[in-house]
């Protein structure tokens, strides 16, 4: 027997659905403000953007195209509640520990055990693989780092910038002391 945390009525096996996608919707939730400090590795984005790809265009449990499952197809998604929750246990140990990494890997696990819940429910509903989306991200990050100018274009910026601040505080200056001059 599955044991029921969420307080949701599992007699209506397609409770389950609900369950996986606000579960997978509230760890995304917390790696995000983990990693947001940051410039995001190729695959913290990744294991984002499988979350995302995952829970895009959720069904409703009563959606026309989301099935009744038979009794062994039910225990196959109550096995990948049990492993989404016991990954989900995991996932909050490493960020007690501030294991970004370990968090990383274990999101993907943990949206691995979604994924095939959804799959249960909604069979028609194509879901990409960690695999694709990896791919894609890598490319993305890898002609992203290509754009980085390592002789310092940002250093050229910040020298502008310093040099217009100077330019402004410069103007104030002689206002407030034109101001100044007025007054007496």
């Amino acid at each position: 027997m599955l044991a029921n945390p969420w307080g949701v009525d599992l007699t209506d096996r397609r409770n389950l659905l609900k369950v996986a996608s606000e579960r997978l919707s509230l760890v995304r939730y917390v790696f995000l403000v983990q990693i947001e400090d940051g410039i995001a590795s190729a695959a913290q984005r990744a294991s984002l953007e499988y979350a995302d790809a995952v829970l895009i265009g959720w069904p409703e449990t009563d959606a026309a195209d989301v099935v009744d499952v038979d009794d062994e197809r039910y225990r196959e998604v109550v096995e990948q509640i049990v492993l989404m929750e016991d990954y989900i246990d995991r996932f909050r140990t490493m960020e007690r520990d501030n294991d970004i990494d370990g968090m990383t890997d274990t999101l993907i696990r943990i949206t691995e055990r979604v994924a095939h819940v959804r799959r249960a429910f909604q069979p028609s509903f194509l879901l990409p693989t960690f695999a694709e989306i990896r791919r894609v991200v890598q490319d993305e990050w890898n002609e992203d780092m290509g754009k980085i100018d390592p002789d310092g274009d940002a250093a050229d910026d910040r020298a502008q910038e310093l040099t217009l601040q100077q330019e402004i505080d410069r103007v104030a200056a002689d206002s407030a002391a034109a101001g100044a001059e007025e007054k007496r």
